[in-house]
């Protein structure tokens, strides 16, 4: 028996190849919606792709089931509660898949979703009765276990949802100790608050480790799995809805998205409402950028912020300098299939055109704390209430980048703006947001607060923390 498990960083999603090497039969498990992978990989080993499951209606990402049963022919299998209007094989508790040697049975585990499943994994030539692993979803995460309050369960309360999951924990927790937990996704995911950056365990591991799976009464697990939850991006509702439906491939989209197009035409696109996205790092987008672009690097949590700020309606232009194919590449696996090319030439195609240039400023920790002596800026904290709570500079005021657009009147138009976040990648973004409100006077703290505690300048609470503690670990 194989299991291969497949990390992808950017949206700290696990996916897996399960095969069988007599009978060469294979199945892949909440694939990525690009799956060239696991085309390559089988091929190579011989085996055919046979089967594509989902452990449920995933809010974070598209799932690749579309493209394997068009390109592979798999069929798609889903927990029986699923409802997918496209063809499918619907499975309840017990039912049982089978690969050559290898066996997969069905346990309902719903309470992150509905239509939740977890797959036990037999190598039938060790043991019939004792799984070797449990691929959990988002039911059972290493450390955690699924949210139960995502609007993506549209018609099923949160608390309905707990209830469900205070079960579905209570069964897993029955395994055998020594069974391999493979779970959907791992630290940086917003579908749970505190998964861990380890990407396999064991039941018995979790039974000690993971807080969720302590023996507790169901009213202390739902406030505590409901309790200090990240917020959750838009886009969450509309991918898990695309994903019941029938849609077209990856394939497809990319051919209408990786058009070239000359910068007259991009204007005129902008013109029409069009979302310009600049992709490149934030300080090549300070330097010089087009003006009225939305500034989302790749090299940063960019998938969870284009979800957060691009809308699925009007059409994307995306401004890179040859990494275009994967700025949209990594759009489609979030179901933004609404991108209609790329400016040909990048910012080279800018070089008459100076009117159409904008900058941004970039200042130091050393120099703002200067100004902050003399006339002092606006300083705007666009991290999380929970990041600001923890440290923050005297006197700066706090915006979440989630609400900045909702709240640009509480920016002054009359006096400069400073704008920080923890490193940089998420000021640079409210950045360009503030340069598309019309803002003018708008500079970046180089570094973030990281830049200024290790510059050994005054926060509240008083240099308390240090870059290396907390304050420098929270997501940025």
């Amino acid at each position: 028996m194989i299991i291969k498990q497949y990390y992808l960083s950017c949206l700290a999603h696990a996916s897996y190849l399960i095969a069988d090497e007599r009978s060469k039969i294979a199945a892949v498990v909440d694939p990525q919606r690009d799956i060239q992978q696991y085309l390559d990989d089988a091929a190579a080993a011989g085996y055919t792709i046979r089967y594509v499951f989902l452990t449920h209606f995933h809010a974070d990402f598209l799932a690749g089931h579309i493209e394997l049963r068009n390109q592979a022919g798999a069929q798609i299998c889903l927990g029986n509660r699923a409802g997918a209007e496209f063809e499918h094989l619907a499975l309840k508790d017990g039912d049982n898949i089978m690969l050559g040697d290898v066996r997969i049975q069905i346990m309902e585990t719903p309470g992150h979703t509905p239509e939740g499943i977890s797959l036990l994994v037999f190598d039938q030539t060790r043991s019939t009765t004792e799984p070797h692993a449990v691929l959990t979803g988002d039911t059972l995460f290493i450390g955690d276990v699924g949210r139960p309050d995502l609007l993506a369960s549209i018609g099923v309360t949160a608390d309905e949802l707990a209830a469900m999951l205070y079960n579905s924990v209570n069964r897993l927790r029955q395994l055998p100790d020594a069974t391999l937990v493979y779970p959907a996704h791992g630290a940086g995911s917003l579908c749970g608050k505190a998964l861990s950056k380890d990407t396999v365990s064991t039941i018995g591991e979790q039974k000690k480790f993971n807080y969720a799976l302590q023996p507790m009464p169901f009213e202390q697990f739902r406030t505590l799995v409901t309790a200090e939850q990240p917020e959750a991006p838009g886009y969450f509702v509309y991918d898990a809805i695309r994903n019941r439906q029938e849609r077209p491939d990856l394939d497809q989209t990319m051919h209408k998205s990786l058009q070239a197009l000359p910068l007259q035409q991009v204007l005129r696109l902008q013109q029409a409402k069009a979302q310009l996205l600049d992709v490149r790092d934030a300080i090549d987008f300070a330097g010089a950028s087009l003006k009225g672009t939305l500034q989302i690097g790749l090299q940063g949590k960019y998938a969870t912020w284009c979800g957060s700020l691009l809308n699925h309606d009007d059409p994307i232009v995306v401004i890179g300098d040859d990494n275009e194919q994967e700025a949209v590449v990594r759009l489609g696996r979030i179901g933004f299939d609404n991108v209609v090319g790329y400016l040909q030439d990048g910012m080279q195609s800018l070089q008459q055109h100076p009117e159409l240039i904008q900058t941004v400023p970039r200042i130091t920790a050393a120099a703002l704390a200067e100004l902050l002596q003399q006339e002092p800026p606006f300083v705007l904290d666009v991290r999380s209430e929970k990041e600001y709570a923890i440290v923050h500079l005297q006197g700066s005021s706090n915006v979440p980048l989630t609400h900045l657009r909702e709240r640009l009147q509480e920016i002054p138009a009359d006096r400069p703006v400073v704008v920080h976040c923890e490193g940089g990648y998420r000021s640079a973004i409210a950045c360009s947001i503030l340069l598309q409100a019309g803002r003018t006077n708008v500079s970046d703290l180089v570094g973030g607060i990281k830049a200024w505690i290790a510059t050994k300048l005054p926060t509240i609470p008083e240099n308390t923390l240090t870059c290396g503690t907390k304050v420098c670990e929270i997501a940025g």
